[in-house]
């Protein structure tokens, strides 16, 4: 009788230690999905503000340290800001076809396959690019820390 006890009790107990590891696998999928979503969405929206000349908007968005990687060259913050102001590129339309996220600690790297119709010196241009954006999440709030175009050929 104590045997059938103790062997109910551990079988009790597993089962009830398997349901708290699969709740726990369970919500840490659903919050890597959430994130996810949050930063695709977050990049959406800042193709958006791009699209709408919103260099205030995006001023808050990029990172103080911040890196920029164009075909033209690279620079930082304030110089994409007042390439924006200013229309030295406007980036009209982004057409996003593939986006995955991966996370590395509070760095979510965002890759995006797109063609982008932008106004680049007054000239008006479509390239499909693989778009890099890497964003880091300093307490509750993202912030991009560095967004990269890659040209791809033949397309």
């Amino acid at each position: 009788m104590k045997l059938q006890t103790l062997l109910l009790g551990l079988l009790l107990l597993t089962v009830s230690l398997s349901c708290t590891a699969q709740k726990k696998a369970s919500s840490s999928t659903t919050k890597v999905q959430h994130s996810e979503q949050e930063i695709i969405n977050l990049s959406k929206q800042k193709w958006q503000w791009m699209a709408d000349k919103k260099a205030d908007t995006l001023a808050a968005l990029f990172h103080e340290n911040a890196m920029f990687v164009h075909m033209g060259g690279s620079w930082g913050k304030d110089q994409e800001v007042n390439v924006i102001k200013s229309g030295g590129i406007h980036y009209k339309q982004a057409d996003i076809q593939e986006t995955s996220v991966k996370f590395i600690g509070n760095t979510a790297i965002l890759l995006s396959k797109i063609r982008l119709l932008a106004v680049v010196g007054g000239n008006e241009v479509t390239n499909p690019f693989i778009v890099t954006e890497v964003y880091v999440k300093e307490g509750n709030k993202w912030t991009l820390g560095s967004l990269s175009f890659t040209r791809l050929m033949g397309n």
